[in-house]
C-alpha cells in the first residue's frame, strides 16, 4: 500500500474499523506523523512489572519486594515518571551490604522486552509507517527507558526516531521541530496524556486510546477525562485499518 498524501483529522467521524462517515473529502498536505507511546501501548509493561515483582520476592522475600515498590511509587510521585533503576538505587541505600542487588540490575537491563510486545505491535508500526511517519514518543529516565525501547526492537522498527522526555505532553513544540507534519496522531494508553495533548494541539491532533494495561482499565481514570477521538481494544487493530480512516470531514 502506498502512503497517502492525506490529512488525518478528528476520528470521531469514523468507526473503529476505519469506515468513513458521510460527507468526507481528501485534503493534500505534507504528511501525517504517528506518535506511539511504549509502556502498555506497544509493550505489556504490566507483565514486566509482574516478572520483576516475582524476581524480587524470590531473591529477597516479600517484605523487600514490597519495600522496593513503595520506593518506586514514592519516586514516581516525585519525578512524574517510572524510574526502576532509581528505585533500586534508593533500595540499595537501605541495604548497603547486599551483593544480590547487582543481580536485580542485571535482571532489569537484560530483560527480554521483545517477548513482551503486544501481538500486532510491530505490524501496527509497519502499517502506520506506510501511511505516514512513525515516531516513538515516551516518558522515562535516560538509561532504562532507551534500553527497553532498543531491546524490544522498537528503536529499529522506527529507524531510530525515538523521543523520550520527562513529560512528553509538555514537549510538543520540540516534537514539531524534530518531526514536522501536516497532522499528528497520538496512540497512548493514558487518557490524561491524550487530553493534555489534544488541548495543546487541537484539530491538528487525532488521539487514539489503546485500552490496554491497568491505567486504561482504571474506572477513576476513565471518568476523569474525555474520550479520545478513537479507541482500540488492542494495538494490533491499527494494522487492520485501511487508509480511508485518514480523511477529513467536510
Amino acid at each position: 500500500m502506498t502512503a497517502p498524501s492525506v490529512k488525518a483529522f478528528p476520528a470521531r467521524a469514523y468507526t473503529a474499523r476505519g469506515a468513513p462517515a458521510q460527507n468526507v473529502k481528501q485534503v493534500a498536505v505534507s504528511r501525517t506523523v504517528f506518535l506511539f507511546d511504549v509502556d502498555n501501548t506497544l509493550l505489556d509493561n504490566d507483565a514486566v512489572q509482574a516478572d520483576l515483582s516475582a524476581h524480587l520476592e524470590r531473591e529477597f522475600g516479600r517484605a523487600s519486594r514490597d519495600r522496593y515498590w513503595a520506593l518506586f511509587e514514592q519516586l514516581r510521585v516525585e519525578l512524574g515518571y517510572a524510574d526502576y533503576l532509581g528505585a533500586l538505587q534508593r533500595y540499595r541505600l537501605e541495604n548497603l551490604d547486599d551483593p544480590q542487588l547487582l543481580q536485580v540490575s542485571a535482571f532489569l537491563v537484560d530483560y527480554p522486552f521483545a517477548e513482551r510486545l503486544y501481538p500486532g505491535a510491530l505490524a501496527a508500526l509497519a502499517h502506520c509507517g506506510r501511511l505516514g511517519q512513525t515516531v516513538i514518543l515516551s516518558d522515562g529516565d535516560v538509561v532504562f527507558q532507551p534500553r527497553k525501547v532498543q531491546r524490544a526492537g522498537l528503536w529499529a522498527a522506527v529507524a531510530g526516531r525515538v523521543l523520550i522526555y520527562l513529560h512528553k505532553e509538555q514537549m510538543l513544540p520540540a516534537v514539531e521541530r524534530r518531526y514536522p507534519g501536516g497532522h499528528y496522531v497520538m496512540i497512548d494508553d493514558k487518557l490524561r496524556i491524550l487530553t493534555a495533548m489534544k488541548r495543546a494541539w487541537g484539530a491538528k491532533l487525532t488521539t487514539i486510546f489503546a485500552r490496554q494495561g491497568h491505567y486504561a482499565l482504571d474506572p477513576c481514570e476513565l471518568a476523569a477525562y474525555p474520550a479520545a477521538d478513537l479507541t482500540v481494544e488492542r494495538i494490533g487493530e491499527l494494522a487492520e485499518w485501511d487508509q480511508d480512516w485518514l480523511k477529513v470531514p467536510t
